[in-house]
């Protein structure tokens, strides 16, 4: 192998590792953003099988998210 062959098949080597290295970091970066949206509907899950115990399920979302009120029927 020539050198010039070498060197390209080195810094393609390292390029292709970094790129990987800069979807790793971004991918979890993602992932830890997404945190709070997955707690978020944890708890909305959790509030609506409790709440479909003694309402329907249409009932149960809306009042898990704060409309039950808007809703009610008069």
């Amino acid at each position: 192998m020539a050198t010039n062959e070498r060197e390209r098949i080195t810094w393609a080597t390292i390029l292709i590792g970094l790129a990987l290295l800069i979807c790793a970091f971004s991918l979890s970066f993602i992932a830890l953003n997404l945190r709070p949206l997955a707690k978020w509907a944890n708890y909305q899950s959790e509030c609506v099988e409790h709440e479909t115990l003694k309402a329907p399920i249409e009932w149960a979302v809306r009042k898990c998210n704060g409309r039950s009120k808007v809703y009610q029927v008069k």
